[in-house]
């Protein structure tokens, strides 16, 4: 069966929750009481202690303006898309809040979660990550079908489930954003974990730029032709091929001629490079 791309099912929601109360079917909309909704299980966010006083603040003075959206349980509902809504408006003091009632399966869930802090664009990295290694180990979806339901590219997915594999101290400074999600990619060049949390603490002490620690997580072995300034296109064809091949690329160009490094973490990794390489334009 084809899956449905989740990014254009979660529009087609989202675009009905921001009707009008007048516009919504009567028997979609209810107002319930908060102490009936409980937490959506499957919420990607761990950093649940962010700011809402100016959305609390908001919402005292004019009230939810877009619905959240539920399902129903057997002992009351439990939330879908809206959480910082539903906090908002226990801080504010609100008894009751406007919902709608969708039926919805538990992956579902964890999708819509992940789409609408995803498209809320504010997601630490290693939220993100552990989401969609949800979706891998508790729904069975691979990194292709993630890309599609998440309009991303494969390579956008693959990346940000590799940081998980960096050392717990360096995920909790993503996590803080103490780090960005770029320094962590280049610190995966690097396989020694104790290297790796020491350039990290370099990058907060000393606000490494990514390129500078790009720099420092090159091998020796790369720098042996010294280069004395980098050209700013060839830094920009970099970035560029870089975005494209989601993998880290170096362009070193000497007298005319020069080489082009991409690099690579595994053999599937290897081939998603050589597909995307040799695909017809």
């Amino acid at each position: 069966m084809t899956r449905k791309a989740l990014g254009r099912g979660l529009y087609a929601l989202l675009s009905e929750e921001t009707k009008t109360a007048l516009e919504v079917e009567k028997r979609d909309l209810r107002y319930l009481k908060l102490e009936e909704i409980r937490a959506n299980p499957f919420q990607p966010r761990t950093d649940t202690q962010e700011n809402l006083s100016e959305l609390a603040a908001s919402v005292k003075e004019n009230g939810i303006l877009q619905p959240i959206v539920v399902r129903q349980r057997s002992d009351g509902y439990e939330l879908v898309v809206g959480e910082r809504r539903l906090r908002a408006a226990k801080e504010a003091g609100l008894i009751v809040i406007p919902a709608i009632i969708k039926d919805i399966s538990e992956p579902e869930m964890l999708e819509l979660a992940l789409v609408e802090n995803i498209q809320r664009t504010d997601l630490n990295a290693i939220d993100e990550a552990l989401a969609y290694k949800r979706l891998v180990d508790e729904f069975n979806l691979t990194h292709d079908e993630i890309a599609e339901k998440m309009g991303k590219e494969r390579s956008t997915v693959t990346n940000s489930l590799r940081l998980l594999t960096l050392p717990q101290q360096v995920r909790d400074y993503i996590s803080q954003r103490k780090i960005s999600a770029g320094h962590a990619r280049a610190l995966l060049a690097m396989t020694n974990r104790k290297v790796q949390e020491t350039i990290c603490e370099k990058i907060v002490t000393e606000g490494l730029s990514v390129r500078a620690v790009e720099k420092l997580c090159t091998p020796k072995k790369r720098r042996t032709v010294p280069i004395l300034e980098r050209d700013v296109h060839i830094e920009a064809l970099e970035d560029m091929l870089q975005q494209y091949l989601g993998s880290r690329v170096d362009i070193e160009k000497r007298n005319g001629r020069g080489d082009i490094r991409i690099q690579f973490f595994s053999d599937e990794d290897l081939d998603r490079i050589i597909k995307i390489i040799t695909k017809p334009q």
